[in-house]
């Protein structure tokens, strides 16, 4: 392959529901590119896409898959990404990096719910929308409801420029109203008929095309002008109009294709050849720093890394795409991020698992690299003299939560290890090692994600694991003030241990007043503040530390030990050994000995004193309240509403979205655990949800009795 100038390549994301035919019509690029000589199909298993074991075993898009075609003397890189939300990582990371994208739409369901998913990203990151719809020849293919349901979500911006003669299994037939042609397929595909556009046909066709040649004036005042003179474009005007339509995501043209038997694929990469915009051609890209960098070729040397896969025989892939300057084999880079210094031994221009050496890429291109010492997802490679560092793709927060453990303990090494490399692959992973709650945890986008991480740890590194529900983080907190004291004396021959602590508790909130005077059992204690310390907590939340001790009672020195013993019980609540939070301590008296005082003492005083008192003070377990929103077709609005009541969620508000509901509720993360399963199960999987940690909250009482019991219960087995 011939190295490409910045001017002359294009960078291209396939997105699109599952189902939509995004790796058939990958393949069908591919064939009509030349770089494959046969098509493949994902019932054979044998396409460029989905070449990972996994993706074959289960017949769906896991990564994304990067893929080039040279197409009149241009390179066009494309990404073909995963249709399910669950594997989302793909499609944020291919957008990221690419210009425009194409959003494939079968014609028997129209606008899904991954349609609407992965159009919202695109608006995110302004990047060019394309609407390709596909499978026409299905027997339920609607050509007319799509662009209807298209029309109604996105406005006028959508503008046709193919429509189908007849949908259905006669499909082979596509007026062009660009070209103002009719495009013929024999039963094979390929190469089709160019015609004129029949008598019958003529009458539609003049009302796209002069809908076209408007959409298309409307984005260039130059070409409104001529249109206003004129009355017409002519085909180049109208391919620069929507260009710039394009670029400013004030149109989104529809293509026909029914990529299954190669028709109308040719004309698409024809079209996205000649009027999608170059890289040189699109904003500027931002370091972290807030400078502009263009994609320059005499510019500083620069590489961004956006994709890692872990190949057999190979090891790391790694993808990456040229932000400025040129890479050439053998240059020496240095990682902005990790400080390494690496070298680039080899620079390949991919077709999935085909790797093509070439001699250099430029600004702008899309490559992949293998052997690097020391390199990340995210990570910036940079020449002498250069320190960008670019960290542009934002990755949404996980929805599905387990523990995972190896189904042997001797393993759990291993299994630590398996895990770091496969987030590697997706960052969208998030592994942590839960003190709190003695478990290993994994989150990501559903159950899905899940169960394919399962299926490639036992398949791939023939490992058993197993996943469990996760502990729920719950913490405890008191509703009252309380008092107690406790003296700690221990004598066993030689020095002994002493020490008395007297302490209140009470619930603390920001900007309570300072401690006064306090009422227990008809005595009054009046407290003479000395010193206050507010401890912000790892897990959340505040301990207040108030020293109210008069007369030398306490020496200051064993202070620090006294708040040591506390902060040892707020890390092991009296109730259910959940963290403690927002408590406030007066420790206001207490006794020493001459001898037998130490540290150890005052913390085994101050630790059972506040035991004592947190447990005498309205004790409550507070649990985990997150921000849940839902986005649900009006036709299950009511099911999803119910389901959600059904888990102690509070409904905060609901709002119209075309044919979406938006409805924004806060739940207990207890009540979420297989949420995603659940709302794709009531909903046909046509709905999303995000979910976002707003508060912890006071459980009901009768949650509240059922952990305690738990807890007793496990305390009883130990």
């Amino acid at each position: 392959m011939k190295v490409y100038q910045t001017n002359e390549i294009k960078n291209i994301s396939i997105l699109g529901s599952s189902g939509s035919g995004k790796t058939t019509l990958a393949e069908a690029m591919l064939f009509e590119g030349g770089v494959i000589k046969r098509r493949g199909t994902v019932d054979a298993k044998n396409t460029v896409s989905d070449y990972f074991p996994v993706e074959k075993e289960y017949g769906y898009s896991v990564f994304s898959t990067v893929f080039s075609v040279e197409w009149q003397g241009r390179k066009l890189n494309f990404i073909d990404c995963p249709g399910s939300d669950d594997f989302i990582g793909g499609a944020v990371s291919a957008l990221s990096v690419t210009d425009t994208a194409v959003i494939v739409l079968n014609a028997q369901y129209g606008v899904e719910v991954g349609t609407i998913n992965h159009f919202r990203y695109t608006e995110k990151l302004s990047k060019p929308v394309i609407f390709v719809v596909n499978q026409l020849d299905q027997e339920k293919a609607d050509y007319d409801n799509v662009l209807a349901q298209l029309k109604d979500r996105y406005g006028n911006k959508v503008v046709p420029i193919q429509y189908p003669v007849v949908c259905g299994s006669g499909f082979n037939q596509v007026v062009d109203v660009l070209k103002m042609k009719l495009y013929r397929w024999k039963p094979e595909g390929g190469v089709p008929e160019v015609l004129d556009i029949p008598d019958e046909e003529m009458d539609k066709a003049m009302e796209f095309h002069q809908a076209l040649v408007e959409a298309s004036a409307e984005n260039d005042e130059s070409l409104m002008e001529k249109f206003f003179e004129q009355g017409t474009l002519t085909e180049d005007e109208m391919r620069e109009g929507i260009r710039q339509g394009l670029l400013s995501r004030g149109m989104f043209p529809v293509f026909c294709v029914c990529a299954g038997r190669d028709m109308c694929v040719r004309r698409t990469l024809e079209f996205l050849g000649n009027v999608v915009p170059c890289v040189d051609k699109m904003p500027k890209m931002v370091t972290t720093d807030g400078d502009e960098v263009a994609p320059e070729v005499n510019g500083p040397a620069s590489l961004f890394f956006f994709k890692t896969t872990v190949e057999p025989h190979i090891g790391e892939v790694s993808y990456f795409k040229v932000m400025s300057g040129k890479v050439k084999e053998s240059d020496d880079l240095v990682n902005a991020d990790r400080g390494s210094k690496e070298r680039i031994a080899q620079i390949f221009s991919v077709a999935g698992q085909t790797r093509n050496k070439v001699e250099e890429m430029v600004a702008g291109d899309i490559g992949a690299t293998v052997k690097l010492k020391d390199v990340r997802t995210g990570n910036t490679l940079n020449g002498k003299g250069c320190d960008y560092r670019f960290d542009f793709i934002k990755y949404p927060n996980p929805k599905y939560k387990r523990a995972i453990k190896a189904v042997n303990e001797a393993d759990t090494e291993k299994l630590s290890e398996i895990l770091t490399r496969m987030k590697a692959e997706d960052p969208t992973w998030i592994v942590e090692q839960s003190k709190e709650l003695k478990q290993l945890l994994v989150s990501g986008q559903g159950e899905f994600h899940l169960r394919t991480l399962k299926w490639r740890i036992e398949n791939n590194d023939k490992l058993p694991i197993e996943f469990l529900e996760p502990k729920i983080p719950y913490r405890e907190t008191i509703t009252k003030s309380s008092r107690a004291d406790y003296r700690h004396k221990k004598q066993s021959g030689g020095a002994g241990q002493f020490g008395e602590v007297h302490l209140i508790v009470e619930p603390y909130f920001e900007g309570m007043p300072a401690p006064d005077t306090y009422r227990f059992n008809g005595q009054e204690f009046k407290m003479n503040v000395r010193d206050t310390q507010v401890i912000d907590l790892d897990w959340g939340g505040k301990l207040v530390f108030v020293n109210c001790i008069v007369g030398g009672a306490i020496e200051t020195r064993f202070l620090p030990a006294i708040l040591k013993g506390i902060m040892a019980r707020m890390e092991q609540g009296p109730l259910t050994g959940s963290y403690a939070r927002d408590v406030r301590v007066l420790v206001y008296d207490g006794k020493m000995h001459p001898v037998d005082s130490n540290e150890i003492s005052f913390m085994l005083a101050g630790r059972n004193a506040f035991s004592t008192a947190f447990k005498e003070a309205g004790p409550k377990i507070l649990e985990p309240v997150y921000d849940v929103e839902v986005s649900v077709p009006a036709d299950y609005l009511g099911d999803v509403m119910g389901d959600l009541q059904g888990r102690r969620a509070m409904i905060m508000g609901m709002s119209s979205e075309k044919s979406y509901e938006k409805l924004s509720a806060r739940v207990p993360l207890k009540e979420m655990s297989s949420y995603s399963t659940s709302l794709s199960s009531i909903t046909g999987g046509r709905a999303s949800f995000t979910m976002k940690f707003a508060s912890y909250e006071l459980v009901p009482a009768d949650v509240q009795d059922k952990l305690l019991k738990a807890y007793e219960a496990s305390q009883a087995e130990d």
